[in-house]
């Protein structure tokens, strides 16, 4: 049997997150072209199309919330335990503001995304990362959470160099490439590199299985929200 070669971990001095990247890279060379992102820089996405994953994403934040709080409380440090608690309350603070905004100029109102449901890629990824921060180690925890933050920064960041001419794209575009974001980020990518070093090499390659999971999802989201995802029956 093959083995998958996102599951290779190099045993280097190098920052483990390194490694982590790489392993990803044909995800993130397929989110570069996915048509949802596209189309937000060229202003040419649905407006139900973004409405959509608005209002899933709205959802997907109090779950994440809670995925965060959870992960505090198994951190072996209390900084960090209290960094994914602030961070926590910091999602909860996005949803509110960023997508509140978002959700009245596109029409909706706050009781209509309470009232909606999760579409099936939006549930099947709050569950991992519920049952991996739950069921497992810290460390596949923190692996399982680190594409949320990282490759939305990474995003983030890419189209606002390139901008939209839709002022709520733009919106969006820059609450996830300005630079308060990318330190959050930063903190997370830090904790990991403190702590990959004092791991077994098979705790990180389950590291890494958990950030490549969780890294699949996020392509998954965006493309969920492009297709209108609903459950078929």
């Amino acid at each position: 049997m093959m083995r998958d070669p996102a599951l290779d971990v190099k045993t280097t001095c190098e920052p483990f997150t390194n490694v982590l990247w790489r392993a990803i890279e044909p995800i993130n060379d397929a989110l570069k072209s996915h048509p949802f992102l596209v189309g937000l820089t060229t202003g040419d996405l649905e407006r139900d199309r973004f409405a959509f994953y608005i209002v899933q994403d709205a959802l997907y934040l109090v779950e994440f919330a809670q995925a965060l709080s959870a992960l505090a409380a198994f951190a072996p440090d209390p900084a960090d335990s209290a960094m994914f608690n602030r961070h926590a309350a910091d999602a909860i603070a996005v949803e509110n503001a960023l997508h509140g905004g978002l959700i009245v100029d596109l029409g909706l109102d706050s009781a209509q995304v309470k009232a909606s449901e999760l579409a099936p890629t939006c549930r099947a990824y709050v569950s991992h990362l519920k049952s991996t921060v739950l069921g497992r180690p810290f460390h596949e925890g923190l692996a399982a959470v680190l594409p949320c933050y990282w490759i939305y920064q990474d995003v983030g960041q890419r189209l606002a160099a390139q901008g939209s001419p839709d002022p709520l794209y733009a919106r969006w575009i820059a609450t996830y490439g300005g630079a308060e974001f990318e330190a959050v980020t930063r903190q997370v990518l830090d904790l990991t590199d403190r702590l990959a070093p004092t791991l077994t090499p098979d705790q990180r390659a389950a590291m890494t299985q958990q950030f490549v999971l969780s890294s699949r999802y996020e392509w998954m989201f965006w493309d969920m929200a492009f297709r209108r995802e609903a459950w078929p029956v």
